[in-house]
């Protein structure tokens, strides 16, 4: 249906290139002429500045599903006037034993102007936010929506 291209690069420059020494910092070159700085994380010898990849992944869950719920609000006439979501992912060992993101936990608050849902109809709209979210639907991790 649709392609996403995303070019990655890094070099060496002049840094030695042995695993405690070789620098993990590059760049994420997006088709609109975006280019975002990416490093590993602190844990793993990262520039703490760069997004890292497991930041870039919750992001992506957050993004789709705020995407997704906001079309979800305007197709049933609601005016959403701010949507905030602090997004938290968990790196555990995954059913294989493997480092991953398991869990991702979505904080969203949201402001309607006017007419507002019931605690029950935006439960449902989250639960459908999610069914629908392509993210979601690409992966393993668990996805929270806590109120």
């Amino acid at each position: 249906m649709s392609e996403h291209v995303v070019d990655v690069s890094w070099s060496r420059g002049e840094h030695e290139f042995t695993y405690d020494t070789y620098s993990r910092d590059h760049h994420w070159h997006f088709d609109g002429g975006i280019t975002v700085p990416g490093s590993a994380n602190p844990a793993y010898l990262g520039n703490p500045g760069p997004v890292d990849p497991e930041e870039a992944f919750v992001a992506a869950l957050s993004s789709c599903h705020m995407l997704t719920f906001l079309a979800i609000a305007a197709k049933k006439r609601l005016v959403v006037d701010s949507y905030d979501d602090h997004a938290v992912g968990v790196m555990a060992k995954n059913e294989a034993g493997r480092l991953a993101i398991t869990q991702v936990t979505l904080h969203p608050k949201i402001t309607f102007a006017g007419q507002t849902p019931d605690a029950e109809a935006l439960e449902r709209m989250h639960h459908r936010a999610h069914l629908e979210c392509f993210i979601a639907n690409s992966v393993t991790t668990e996805v929270i929506v806590a109120g």
